[in-house]
C-alpha cells in the first residue's frame, strides 16, 4: 500500500532528609527509595520508578539495579551531564565491567524463568556497532553465553542523528538483551552477569536486569488459522514470512477466523496489513516478528492498519506477540515502526516493541484504538504517537523505555485530537525530548503514570500548543479541559542545549499561539528534578490549575516564569528546591498567581529575575552534584531561542520551522536549518521568484545572516540575487536588504554574509530571483545572528 506523505519527527536538592518512604498526602503516592543490599551499597541510594504504589504500569517483572547488587566492578555516576555514560542509566548509575572475570550478581526476589537487561558496549570505530557475548552464571554454574551488541545504539551530530564517530554528540548509548534459563529459579538464586572475554569488547556497563516469570506458550484458539501448518510461515526465522502471514491475516479477515502464530522466529521484510482480523501470538517470548529488505531499507517488519487515505482499517486485535526490529539509524520518512497506519476500534494488547523506529505511529483521522499491557523498548524515535486526528484512544499499564524521541506523544497536526488518554504507564528515560506530551489537542487526560529520568531537550510532562499544524483556527490547539492527575515524575527536566538553560519536569508552551484552555494538574508529585520543577515558556499560557501537588527537590527553582500566563495554587508544598528564592519570573504580572490554601516553599515577592542561569545541584538521595552543559550539544531538534536572558547566543536559525515557496525533489527547505552543509534545499525549477522563510520563535535584532552551498568542489561558482525581509507576525514582511548578487565560490567555503541593519523581526524571508549556475534557489544553510 502507498503510505501518505511522511512529516517528520520535530524534535525536536533533596537533602538527605528525603526518605521517600514519601508521606502521602491528598491522593498522592508514596515513592519507596531503591535500597541496596547489606554491604554491598555501592550506589547512591535513589527513587525508583518501578516502586511507586498505585501508579505507573503494572509490569510481570522485578527489577533490579546493578549499583545496589554484588559487583567487582566499577560503578560509574550518579551523573546527568548528557553525552556521558551513567547520564543515560536509571537512576544515573551503573556498573561498567572491564576485565575478564568481572561481574555483577544479583539475587532473585521472587521466582523466574527469563530475564532481561540493560547495557552498554562501546562503539566500533566506523560507527557500525560491535558484537559480543556475556555470560550469565546461575548460582555460580553452567555458564550461558548471551548475545549483546551496539549496533542499535550510539548515534551522534545534530538531529535527526547519524552513526558516524567522527561527528559530535554521541548519545543512545544503551539497549536490553534478554534469556530464558530454561526452567524456573527459586527466590533467592543467584544470577550472575560476567566477563568471560574482552577481545570483541573491551567495556560491558550494566545498567539493570528485570526478572520474569513468563507463563507457558498460549495455544492455538479453536478454529484459528495457523501461519506455518496453515501457510507455510518458517518459524526458524530462515526464509521470508511476510507473503505467507499477510495470506494468513486475509484468510482470516475472509473466514471470521483468528489468525495464530506458534512459537517461533519469523522473518518480514514489510507491512503485514491487517483490517477486521485478530491476530495472536503464544506470547511475546515466544512469537517474534523480526526483519528487514536487505536491498531496500526503507521496508522492515511492521504491522500496519491501512492509511486512512485507503480507508483505515478497523475490528483489529494484535495479542501475545513481539516485533523486533533491526532499525540501527532514524530516518523519519521512513514507515518502519513496530505498528502503525489507522486502526479504529482496536487493541493491541501485551505485544513486545523493539528495536523499531517507534513502537506505534498512528497517523489518522482514526477513533478508538488502544494499547494496553504492552513494552515498548530501544526505539530511535517516538514510543507512541497519536498524530493527525486521533481520538477516544488510549494507551494504559504500557512501560516504555529508551525511547529515541517522545515516550509517549499527541500530535494534532492539521486535524484535531479529542479524549485521548494516557493513564497507569511507566515512561523511563527518553533519550531525547519528553516522557509524555501532548502538542494541542481537546479534553485531553494524561493520569495515573509514572516518568523518570528526562535526558536532554524536553521535560517529564508536557502541554503545548507547538509544532506544525497545532492551532485554534484548524481547532487542533489545546481547549477544552485537560487533566493531568496523580502522576509522578522523578528526575524529569533537563537542560536544553538549544536554550542553554533548563527546562522544567512539569512544563507548558503556547510557541504557535497562547494557550487559553482549563489545565488541572492534581494530586502530583514533582521529585529531584534535575532543573525547576514548573516551567512556562513561549507565548503565553493561561488557565492553569495546581492543586494537591508535592515538590520534593529542584536543581534550580520550584516555579521557572518565562511567559505570561494565569495559575492557581493551591495545596502546593515545596522543599529542597536549590535557589534561595524559588522563583524566577521576568515577566512580572504578566504572570498571574492565584493563591488558595495550603502552599508553602514555593512563592516569593519579589522573584528573582537574575538574567543569568545556575548551575543546577542534583542530590540522588541527598549527595550534591553539580550540574552544567557539555561544551558540544546538539543541534536539534528544533526548540526555541530563550526569552530569558535576552542574548541570543549563535546561530538563530538552526533547526527552527521553515517555510518555503515550493522545492524540487527530495530538496525541501528543512535542509537549509537542519546544521549540515552537505544537504540543501533546491526550490521549484524554472519558476522565479522563489522564497524561504524562517521563523526564529521570537523577534530577533538579526544584524547578519551567512548564506551557505555544498562546499564540494563539485559545486561550480554562481552568484544568487536574493533580498531579505522581516515580520513580526508572518504576514506584513518589511524589507531589510535591497536584492543585490552574493557569489558563492567553493574556493573560499561557498557561502556568503549579508549585513543586516539589526531591525527586530521573528520571520526572516529570502526572496531569490536569480542563480547564475541552476534555474533555481539553492541553499544549504541559513543561518541568523544578532552579532
Amino acid at each position: 500500500m502507498t503510505p501518505p506523505p511522511r512529516r517528520q519527527l520535530l524534535r525536536r536538592s533533596i537533602s538527605a532528609s528525603l526518605s521517600l518512604a514519601l508521606a502521602a498526602f491528598g491522593t498522592a503516592a508514596a515513592v519507596v527509595m531503591s535500597s541496596a543490599p547489606p554491604a554491598q551499597a555501592a550506589g547512591v541510594p535513589a527513587p525508583s520508578p518501578m516502586a511507586v504504589p498505585g501508579r505507573g504500569a503494572t509490569v510481570p517483572f522485578k527489577e533490579q539495579e546493578a549499583e545496589y547488587a554484588a559487583t567487582n566492578g566499577t560503578l560509574i555516576g550518579p551523573n546527568r551531564l548528557y553525552g556521558t555514560l551513567p547520564s543515560e542509566a536509571s537512576g544515573r548509575q551503573a556498573v561498567t565491567l572491564d576485565a575478564v572475570g568481572e561481574y555483577v550478581e544479583f539475587t532473585l526476589t521472587a521466582p523466574a524463568n527469563a530475564m532481561s537487561f540493560r547495557y552498554s558496549l562501546p562503539d566500533s570505530a566506523a560507527g557500525s556497532g560491535r558484537d559480543a557475548s556475556i555470560d550469565v552464571l546461575v548460582n555460580g554454574a553452567s555458564p550461558k553465553a548471551v548475545p549483546v551488541t551496539s549496533k542499535y545504539g550510539w548515534y551522534y551530530g545534530g538531529y535527526p542523528f547519524n552513526n558516524n564517530p567522527g561527528d559530535t554528540n554521541p548519545h543512545h548509548f544503551y539497549d536490553e538483551a534478554r534469556t530464558m534459563f530454561g526452567s524456573t529459579l527459586a527466590a533467592g538464586t543467584k544470577v550472575r552477569l560476567r566477563v568471560s572475554s574482552t577481545s570483541a569488547s573491551p567495556s560491558f556497563t550494566i545498567d539493570l536486569a528485570d526478572f520474569e516469570q513468563v507463563a507457558a506458550p498460549t495455544a492455538k484458539p479453536s478454529g484459528a488459522l495457523d501461519v506455518v501448518s496453515d501457510f507455510g510461515a518458517d518459524p526458524t526465522g530462515a526464509a521470508d514470512s511476510t507473503a505467507r502471514i499477510q495470506a494468513a491475516v486475509d484468510a482470516g479477515k475472509a473466514q471470521g477466523k483468528e489468525v495464530y502464530i506458534p512459537q517461533g522466529t519469523f522473518q518480514v521484510r514489510d507491512h503485514i496489513v491487517v483490517d477486521k482480523v485478530t491476530l495472536r501470538g503464544a506470547g511475546p517470548w515466544y512469537s517474534v516478528l523480526t526483519g528487514r529488505d536487505p536491498s531496500n531499507r526503507s521496508k522492515a517488519v511492521g504491522v500496519y492498519g491501512k492509511y486512512a487515505a485507503n480507508g483505515g482499517s478497523s475490528n483489529v486485535t494484535l495479542k501475545d506477540f513481539a516485533i523486533i526490529g533491526d532499525i540501527q539509524e532514524r530516518v523519519d520518512d521512513d514507515q518502519v515502526n513496530a505498528i502503525g497506519g489507522a486502526l479504529s476500534n482496536s487493541t493491541v494488547d501485551n505485544v513486545w516493541m523493539q528495536h523499531t523506529k517507534c513502537g506505534a505511529w498512528m497517523d489518522g483521522p482514526m477513533d478508538n484504538f488502544t494499547i494496553r499491557n504492552s513494552r515498548i523498548l530501544d526505539q530511535t524515535a517516538d514510543g507512541v504517537n497519536f498524530h493527525y486526528g486521533v481520538t477516544n484512544s488510549t494507551v494504559t499499564n504500557t512501560f516504555v523505555r529508551n525511547s529515541g524521541d517522545d515516550g509517549l506523544a499527541m500530535w494534532a497536526e492539521n486535524v484535531p485530537n479529542v479524549k485521548n488518554k494516557f493513564t497507569f504507564n511507566t515512561v523511563v528515560l527518553p533519550i531525547l525530548a519528553n516522557n509524555i506530551v501532548t502538542y494541542g489537542g481537546k479534553d485531553i487526560t494524561i493520569s495515573d503514570n509514572v516518568m523518570s529520568d528526562t535526558i536532554t531537550n524536553g521535560g517529564g510532562l508536557h502541554v503545548a500548543n507547538r509544532y506544525p499544524g497545532v492551532n485554534s483556527g484548524q481547532g487542533t490547539a489545546v481547549s477544552g479541559t485537560t487533566t493531568t492527575a496523580r502522576n509522578t515524575l522523578i528526575r524529569t527536566g533537563n537542560n536544553d542545549f538549544n536554550w542553554r538553560f533548563g527546562v522544567g519536569a512539569i512544563w507548558f508552551s503556547g510557541l504557535n499561539e497562547p494557550i487559553n484552555a482549563t489545565i488541572n494538574i492534581s494530586d502530583t508529585e514533582i521529585l529531584d528534578s534535575s532543573y525547576a520543577a514548573i516551567h512556562l515558556i513561549e507565548g503565553a499560557t493561561n488557565g492553569l490549575h495546581f492543586d494537591n501537588i508535592k515538590i520534593d527537590g529542584a536543581g534550580t527553582y520550584a516555579l521557572q516564569v518565562q511567559s505570561p500566563g494565569t495559575a492557581t495554587f493551591t495545596n502546593v508544598v515545596a522543599t529542597h528546591i536549590a535557589q534561595s528564592n524559588p522563583i524566577h519570573n521576568c515577566v512580572g504580572s504578566g504572570f498571574q498567581i492565584t493563591r488558595g490554601a495550603g502552599n508553602s516553599g514555593w512563592y516569593a515577592d519579589p522573584p528573582a529575575c537574575t538574567g543569568n542561569w545556575p548551575d543546577p545541584v542534583w542530590t540522588n538521595g541527598g549527595v550534591p552534584q553539580g550540574g552544567s552543559g557539555p561544551t558540544d550539544p546538539p543541534t536539534d531538534p528544533p526548540t526555541d531561542p530563550p526569552t530569558d536572558p535576552p542574548t541570543d547566543p549563535g546561530n538563530l536559525a538552526q533547526g527552527r520551522p521553515v517555510t518555503e515557496s515550493g522545492h524540487a525533489d527530495v530538496y525541501s527547505a528543512s535542509n537549509a536549518v537542519d546544521g549540515n552543509a552537505n544537504t540543501y534545499w533546491e526550490s521549484t525549477n524554472h519558476a522565479f521568484p522563489q522564497t524561504i522563510t524562517v521563523d526564529l520563535g521570537a523577534s530577533k535584532a538579526v544584524k547578519r545572516v551567512v548564506l551557505k552551498l555544498p562546499p564540494a568542489a563539485a559545486w561550480s561558482t554562481r552568484t544568487q540575487t536574493l533580498s531579505v525581509s522581516g515580520s513580526t507576525d508572518n504576514n506584513t514582511f518589511n524589507s531589510l536588504k535591497g536584492s543585490a548578487g552574493y557569489t558563492f565560490d567553493p574556493s573560499s567555503g561557498n557561502k556568503a554574509t549579508v549585513t543586516l541593519p539589526g531591525t527586530s523581526a521573528r520571520y526572516l524571508r529570502l526572496t531569490f530571483t536569480g542563480n547564475t549556475g541552476w534555474p533555481a534557489a539553492q541553499l544549504s544553510e541559513m543561518e541568523a545572528y544578532t552579532s
